[in-house]
């Protein structure tokens, strides 16, 4: 039955959430899904991290944590055709398993980006003064945090803004992004392949693609932390109502995404590996003082001071991408969530100018510069912590997308054999990934010397990441009295049509 159009700044009715369709193309939508990762940010701030975990395996790992992602991926990509809806984890999960769970899956993906932007904003910050020069005002804490909040406050402006100013910036810093890294990727190569890199530099080796040699406690830290390296692919998804044919593209640009993505984190690993070599001293990959980033430090030694300063730069680009991309997909899961009645109908309205979710947008923005300066101003070993607690969020709502992926369609499992690999076998293996991963990490987190902080004898890293998570509960009770459609089943569940226009 049709609708008429929303009145400005009211609830959009459930059939038309009143953002602006038709806006988005394959390339711009994986355009959103590759900024959100933030993929130099990324790589600065995990690689180090993962050698030290599993040494020369480090391109293993990034294989081994793209499977699941991958599979993962296709489970996103079935539901996504089936219910082309932003709320993503929450709609789907609620349509498989009902609102509890719904709910919580939706309260994973917020925690996961409330989480990042607290970092990123703090990373763009810190790199542009790198950047620039500026090493004194890096270290100084109230500059950078000052700094980082305006990159929060203004990069919740530009989504607030509309989809199209998002998508045009976007274009640019990916663009920057995926350039810078591999040509210094294969500059180093070539170097490292001409002997002209040094003495530190080793050859690379295909035996760097297989993890022989690991312990489960190793592989599942690397994978957690590789986890944190892809994440942000979904938000292909989210925007998924934004975008031209929304039943087939979001989620041919969540697979193409993630395939862009492994191909680039395994040449970049390799041509850092081998240029830098496994060292104690100077720029090697075992000098501790080289952990927190291994990826700009080679930018001078790889092709002079132009290189080291546009590396630098894109690290910073790659944050401040991130801090908007992530942003978005969030803000559209709060507006699904009121479109059902799950959360207060102010998170339901939509700009009359801009056709976003202004509101919630502003919600996430604020959310995350609280969270930021929490714990920026309590110490930077919490905010660090902060990141390596990140993957259980991560973990924690893919795990349940896929799952129930396999619950939804379970009763056309066997239609197919395409049915039963795509929306059963492959989402099945990449949820007990995700499990295994959570529960790993969390038996490993709990220990007192994990991570850099630690209260009455437990990891800081698993309180910030379990508390969090758990946080969602008492909110969700309170959600209960204001939302009796929602948790009684009425508004949202497996029968509930599609609340989107079907073709854009």
């Amino acid at each position: 039955m049709a609708v008429s159009k929303p009145s400005p700044m009211l609830p959009a009715p459930a059939s038309d959430k009143g953002l602006r369709a038709g806006s988005l193309g394959l390339v711009g939508n994986v355009v959103i899904g590759l900024s959100a990762v933030a993929p130099a940010y990324s790589l600065a701030a995990t690689l180090g991290y993962v050698v030290a975990e599993v040494g020369t395996k480090a391109p293993a790992m990034f294989v081994l944590a793209f499977i699941p992602m991958l599979l993962i991926a296709f489970a996103y990509r079935e539901l996504g055709e089936d219910t082309p809806d932003c709320g993503t984890t929450f709609t789907w999960a609620t349509k498989a398993f009902g609102p509890w769970i719904g709910w919580m899956g939706g309260w994973g993906l917020a925690v996961s980006a409330i989480i990042v932007l607290a970092n990123v904003a703090e990373i763009a910050a810190i790199y542009l003064f790198k950047f620039l020069g500026l090493e004194s005002l890096a270290d100084n804490l109230l500059v950078k945090v000052g700094v980082g909040c305006f990159f929060i406050i203004a990069m919740t402006w530009v989504s607030i803004r509309g989809i199209l100013i998002s998508e045009r910036m976007q274009n640019v810093l990916i663009a920057v992004q995926f350039g810078v890294l591999i040509v210094a990727s294969v500059i180093a190569l070539v170097k490292v392949g001409f002997d002209k890199a040094g003495p530190q530099a080793i050859s690379p080796s295909w035996d760097w693609l297989w993890p022989s040699g690991v312990t489960s406690s190793q592989l599942a830290a690397a994978i957690i932390l590789c986890i944190f390296i892809y994440w942000g692919w979904d938000a292909c998804l989210a925007v998924g109502e934004e975008t031209k044919d929304s039943t087939k593209t979001p989620g041919r640009a969540a697979v193409l995404t993630t395939l862009i993505l492994v191909c680039t984190y395994v040449l970049v690993a390799y041509a850092v590996q081998s240029f830098a070599g496994f060292g104690e001293t100077g720029i090697g990959l075992n000098n501790p003082d080289n952990a927190d980033d291994v990826l700009t430090i080679l930018g001078d030694p790889v092709a002079g001071v132009v290189m080291s300063s546009l590396l630098l730069l894109t690290v910073s680009i790659s944050a401040l991408s991130s801090t908007q991309s992530t942003i978005l997909p969030t803000a559209r899961g709060t507006l699904s969530m009121a479109v059902y009645q799950a959360l207060p109908q102010r998170f339901a309205r939509i700009h009359p100018k801009y056709m976003t979710p202004a509101f919630g947008t502003a919600v996430m923005g604020g959310a995350a510069l609280f969270f930021y300066l929490v714990l920026a101003l309590a110490s930077e070993d919490t905010l660090g912590d902060s990141v390596s607690s990140l993957g259980l969020a991560v973990a924690f709502y893919y795990g349940i997308t896929a799952y129930a992926c396999v619950w939804y369609f379970r009763r056309t499992l066997f239609a197919s054999v395409r049915n039963f690999l795509m929306r059963g076998l492959f989402p099945l293996l990449g949820a007990l990934a995700m499990t295994w991963a959570f529960v790993q990490s969390s038996i490993d987190m709990v220990k007192p010397d994990y991570g850099s902080t630690s209260f009455g004898g437990i990891g800081g890293v698993f309180i910030l990441g379990v508390g969090m998570l758990v946080l969602g509960i008492p909110l969700m009770l309170l959600c209960v009295a204001g939302g009796r459609e929602f948790f009684s089943g009425r508004s949202l569940n497996a029968g509930t049509e599609v609340k989107v226009p079907d073709v854009y």
